[in-house]
């Protein structure tokens, strides 16, 4: 009772500072939705709501080539009140969206997965946060105030500026629950919204899978799941169902398929080169177009490669895999934004066990830090000052990447350290040095 009452006021918290921004800063939405390092032309609520508007005077969304937004998309908001007026309606959906994420993370963290999984027990289990602490914005004292979901910084501008991402984020959190929890129809369900309002969700199945089949195998009141083989192949042909489903049902809303080249051919083919926190805009802005096929081939393979490499070595702790991903794609994916980031930052703490073990904490805080304050200082001097180019925005958002890369990279070492020091605990405490 005590948990539930913590868990109300958490969450009612929450909500009334969002609904107090919402209400005092009425112009400030609308700011946020303008700025590259939140809006990207695939989540843009402004090109979403142009989208709609032609949806609704019943001309094709896709013929203007700035809605690149999945058409399921449009019926749903359409279904809400005209945000000119009556802007509380569609605010009130995102506070909602954001209050259901931060539920399934800590449905997430209470099933123990990330300390315990099927065929790995960390020896620092005991040191962890509650799934109320890591969902708020604390840790239990001032060295470990770290941004969780519901007051990170990341978070909530994300949540004022409405992106579509938001959604993509509810549905990438649900499947993580769901897949923690043994419930595959779920998973199977939530990733395919997912993958189909974002591609790269798509890559995260594998790990998904693996951590669904080990939290089955957990489950004392049923029976073991049937084979890894069988259990693969019955899970992805239902997945690729659902999906199907999902584009079926786009296809009989829009009346043709000419929707899959303007969604999912401008991740694809990286047609609209306007700025963002990524690495690909500028380097595909300066390629030459013979060179442009080639490297968008390289660029996907990079981001897919990871899935097979850290499905191989870290196989034993599927959702770190799955958390690790999430931050790998914040970096590599064609448009990225502080939300795939504050998503990543939102999970990391699920591995409060291996911190001690991490070495440059501080290092990776402080770049992510000076990157947040300059970069919209750069970009103002590039687009609105005019002292500037190109290049002060991208080395700001170098700058972004390689912050996110050490903590990626960081929070690897700490827990192939910590399965080391299991197979060798003779070892632990130890120096060890990488060659």
């Amino acid at each position: 009772m005590a948990m539930d009452r913590q868990k109300a006021l958490l969450f009612g918290s929450a909500a009334a500072v969002r609904l107090v921004l919402f209400l005092a800063f009425p112009s400030l939405p609308d700011l946020l939705t303008g700025r590259v390092e939140i809006s990207t032309p695939v989540t843009s609520f402004k090109r979403l709501q142009e989208g709609l508007f032609l949806y609704t005077h019943n001309v094709s969304p896709y013929d203007g080539g700035v809605f690149h937004q999945a058409p399921l998309l449009l019926p749903l908001f359409s279904l809400l009140p005209d945000i000119s007026r009556l802007p509380i309606a569609t605010n009130t959906v995102y506070i909602i969206v954001d209050l259901l994420c931060a539920n399934a993370l800590m449905q997430i963290a209470d099933t123990g997965e990330n300390v315990s999984p099927r065929q790995f027990t960390s020896p620092r289990k005991d040191l962890r946060w509650s799934s109320l602490a890591i969902a708020a914005g604390y840790g239990g004292s001032t060295s470990n105030l770290v941004p969780r979901y519901l007051f990170n910084p990341f978070i909530i501008a994300t949540m004022l500026a409405r992106p579509t991402s938001a959604l993509t984020s509810l549905f990438v959190l649900t499947a993580i629950a769901s897949a923690s929890r043994g419930r595959p129809m779920t998973l199977v369900l939530a990733l395919s919204i997912a993958s189909y309002l974002s591609m790269y969700p798509t890559l995260l199945f594998p790990p998904l899978l693996k951590l669904c089949y080990d939290a089955e195998w957990k489950r004392p009141q049923t029976k073991a799941p049937q084979s890894p083989l069988w259990y693969t192949i019955f899970h992805s042909v239902e997945l690729l169902v659902t999906a199907g489903s999902l584009l079926y049902l786009s296809y009989l809303l829009m009346g043709s398929w000419e929707f899959i080249s303007s969604t999912y051919g401008v991740h694809l083919l990286l047609p609209d080169l306007t700025p963002n926190v990524g690495l690909w805009w500028y380097f595909f802005t300066e390629m030459f177009d013979s060179f442009r096929e080639f490297f968008l081939g390289v660029f996907w393979l990079h981001m897919a490669a990871y899935v097979g490499g850290l499905c191989f070595r870290i196989w034993r702790q599927p959702l770190f895999i799955v958390v690790t991903l999430l931050g790998i794609f914040a970096v590599f994916m064609p448009y990225p934004s502080i939300a795939e980031s504050g998503l990543y930052l939102s999970l990391v703490p699920l591995y409060r066990h291996v911190f001690p073990l991490t070495r440059y904490t501080f290092l990776a805080c402080s770049t992510l830090l000076y990157a947040s304050f300059l970069g919209p200082a750069f970009y103002y001097l590039w687009i609105y000052a005019g002292s500037g180019n190109a290049n002060f925005f991208y080395a700001i958002t170098l700058v972004w990447s390689l912050g996110l890369t050490l903590i990626v990279a960081d929070t690897i070492f700490a827990v192939l350290r910590d399965e080391w020091e299991v197979e060798r605990p003779e070892m632990r405490g130890k120096e060890v040095r990488q060659i």
